[in-house]
């Protein structure tokens, strides 16, 4: 039986999952998270009585790692498959965005346009090289063969408003990862299907957390404790940010309401005065009766870390966030939301340029890192992060 002591700092659902593979193997195991609470980018809390991510989340059909663990930890009766639905919102009117009947009928691409917009996701959705999409950008692969007209439309919105300054730097081997693995999460009838844990992913995390031997929270790594961790641990995990890598933050407004605003589940926001990048109405997914009869929706945005939202109070954010939605949809009534929550996160996402390199597992001897960042070319995400943590401990005991 194996009896080395690991300390793995950070209790996101990488470090759980590193932990959780570890503990497996019979190594005694120590979680130093320094939060409040673990789950990180996967964190739940309480919303119209039941626990809800505090940034929103699915999976996909093809993604077999987190399905796997799902099974593992034997919550599969909880997974279900619900059919999604998009919207776009261009120019002041929301369109339904889910297929080529609803891009033919979208006025603001000329045929053409939207002829090589098709084009272009089917053969991305396809072609499984995504190493040719590595040395060129996003931007200047878009223009080229979707079009300028579709460009500015479609994508430039997307870019921007995920990466802000550095929109025009990002690889196009990212947008092709986002294209090609959501293509694959269909039904029989060939519908876009998304997964859902009754309940919420966060049991994912209770799970998790249940075999780990010991987990430390309110607990900050510094220079000097890291070095007290290296001496007293026979190995160590970091899942903190990866130095050298340029990461961006996200923001999420969470809230409950009576109030039915849409059709859609999904709504991409295509508009750059927004002050959100997507409105999530998750009880058009989720059946609102799991909220009390109540409908639950999040507005989410990439924003810089140096950005003021990380600066001013909550209450500033939400009155830029709702007087937006207001002129999305006229009819919203701010005093009939019920709960609001805001969660801020500096580290949301890796920013991939076409120079990227994938940050090793290995720093030194017995001491690892495990990140997002280390996703690549797919984009960062549950499914991944759990695979990345497997893969990191293929490595550590030689397999």
């Amino acid at each position: 039986m194996n009896s080395r002591k690991v300390a793995i700092i950070g209790g996101g659902i990488g470090g759980l999952t590193a932990g959780f593979e570890l503990s497996k193997k019979g190594y005694k195991v120590t979680i130093f998270e320094k939060e409040k609470e673990i789950g990180g980018l996967l964190g739940d809390f309480e919303l119209s009585g039941t626990k809800i991510e505090k940034t929103y989340h699915h999976i996909f059909k093809t993604d077999k790692e987190i399905i796997a663990l799902i099974n593992e930890l034997n919550l599969e009766d909880k997974l279900k498959w619900h059919k999604s639905s998009v919207g776009l919102y261009y120019d002041g009117k929301m369109y339904p965005f889910m297929g080529a009947i609803d891009l033919l009928k979208f006025n603001k691409l000329d045929l053409v346009a939207k002829f090589r917009l098709g084009m272009v996701y089917l053969w991305l959705k396809s072609d499984n090289n995504w190493q040719k999409y590595e040395n060129v950008t996003a931007v200047n692969w878009m223009e080229k063969w979707a079009g300028k007209q579709a460009f500015e439309v479609i994508w430039k919105p997307l870019l921007k408003g995920k990466f802000h300054e550095y929109y025009n730097k990002v690889s196009m081997a990212w947008l092709w990862a986002r294209i090609h693995i959501r293509g694959g999460s269909t039904n029989e009838k060939g519908e876009e299907v998304l997964g859902y844990l009754d309940g919420g992913f966060g049991q994912i995390i209770e799970r998790l957390a249940k075999n780990i031997d010991e987990i430390k929270l309110n607990y900050e790594i510094d220079d000097k404790k890291l070095k007290e961790l290296e001496k007293e641990f026979d190995l160590l995990i970091d899942t903190r940010p990866v130095k050298n890598v340029d990461y961006i933050g996200a923001i999420d407004l969470v809230f409950s309401t009576k109030q039915n605003l849409s059709k859609y589940y999904w709504h991409n926001i295509n508009d750059l005065n927004s002050p959100f990048l997507a409105l999530i109405q998750h009880t058009n997914l989720i059946d609102k009766e799991n909220y009390n009869g109540n409908h639950v929706y999040y507005l989410g945005t990439y924003v810089p870390q140096d950005h003021d939202y990380f600066k001013v109070d909550d209450k500033s954010i939400k009155i830029d966030f709702f007087e937006y939605l207001k002129k999305i949809f006229p009819n919203f009534e701010e005093k009939l939301v019920k709960e609001t929550k805001i969660f801020k996160f500096k580290y949301a996402q890796h920013i991939v340029d076409r120079k990227y390199k994938v940050p090793s597992y290995k720093v030194k001897e017995n001491y690892y890192q495990l990140n997002f960042a280390q996703i690549y070319p797919e984009d960062r995400g549950i499914n991944f992060a759990v695979k990345e943590a497997k893969k990191l401990v293929k490595e550590i005991i030689g397999v």
